[in-house]
């Protein structure tokens, strides 16, 4: 009877989306038959990277969420894709593109306020310019841009506090799609915008998923670190990453960290694995985070007061009325 309660955790562990997928003997197994990877014209490559992205979680504690995907090999990689997180920060990459959206809806370019909200929102991570654009998007506007990039089980934060927004990796990758996909519902001036200011993202937050990065590629990426009375430290890290002649996407969700760099080196393998086995024998042009730059502190992106809510279907989103929606 305790082996067969032993088995059944190891098999939770490894549906779940936990640490623990690569800390048992029965992984590389449960790997072959189930994969996490597919890459229709390289299976090689999917069973390499699946292997690599266990390896690269083995011991490691929390909980994580993994998802990618690789323009020019179709390699797709997803790893507990429905589990849903408080976005935190990330949360400002579905209101840049839903300014953008809007701009674009309304015949004219971004306005002069627009432009000086979104730089230090996403660059500098500037929570008093994102609760403006929140506000003046409103929640039927940022309703329909989810739906417009196909998600499916983000719901917006409650009351104003947008950093509490649920969120999936899955949904981070159709996000981050948008900004990078030639069927987007963004023209390609937009995009560029957008993926400018995630390129100009200041030095103390380029940490997480351009770990690894290799030279002659550019990192668009958005951090989000959230310590809270329940799941401890989330720390998140989505990029989209652009060059040579490739485009590919990564995004990593966590929490249950004791502490924000412990998050940050849990990305940080995952991202190493994954730009290594894209770019085989290219030079780094980024490493790992060194302690000394991963700081303790919050991105404020929910007040510590906040009120520590349950995850209730009723958060998502309901259906927006199109008519009042459309642009």
């Amino acid at each position: 009877m305790p082996h067969r309660r032993r088995r059944r955790r190891t098999a939770l562990a490894v549906l779940t989306g936990t640490a623990l997928i690569a800390a048992v003997p029965v992984a590389a197994t449960a790997a072959d038959r189930n994969p996490i990877c597919r890459a229709p014209k390289s299976p090689a490559l999917a069973k390499r990277v699946t292997r690599d992205l266990r390896t690269a979680l083995a011991g490691r504690g929390g909980t994580v969420s993994v998802a990618l995907y690789d323009d020019r090999t179709r390699l797709s990689c997803t790893l507990a894709g429905g589990t849903r997180y408080d976005a935190a920060s990330v949360v400002k990459v579905l209101m840049l593109e839903a300014t953008l959206r809007r701009a674009a809806g309304w015949g004219r370019p971004l306005t002069a306020w627009e432009r000086r909200n979104l730089r230090p929102m996403i660059r500098s991570s500037d929570n008093a310019a994102a609760s403006r654009i929140w506000s003046d998007l409103g929640r039927t506007y940022l309703a329909g841009t989810l739906h417009r990039a196909g998600t499916t089980r983000t719901g917006l934060g409650p009351y104003g506090y947008w950093g509490l927004t649920r969120t999936t990796v899955n949904d981070q990758l159709r996000l981050l799609g948008a900004l990078t996909g030639p069927r987007s519902f963004l023209s390609t001036g937009a995009r560029a915008y957008g993926l400018r200011l995630m390129s100009e993202v200041r030095k103390d937050q380029r940490w997480g998923v351009s770990a690894g990065m290799p030279r002659g590629l550019r990192a668009h990426l958005k951090n989000g670190w959230l310590p809270r009375a329940t799941h401890g430290w989330r720390v998140h890290s989505i990029g989209a990453f652009t060059g040579g002649g490739r485009t590919y996407r990564i995004a990593v969700l966590s929490h249950g960290n004791p502490s924000m760099k412990y998050g940050v080196r849990t990305v940080e393998r995952v991202a190493q694995a994954v730009h290594k086995a894209l770019n085989k024998g290219r030079s780094l042009a980024r490493g790992a985070t060194p302690d000394s730059e991963i700081s303790e502190r919050s991105d404020g992106s929910v007040p510590p007061d906040a009120p520590e809510l349950p995850d209730l279907r009723d958060r998502l989103n309901p259906r927006p009325v199109w008519g009042a929606d459309a642009p």
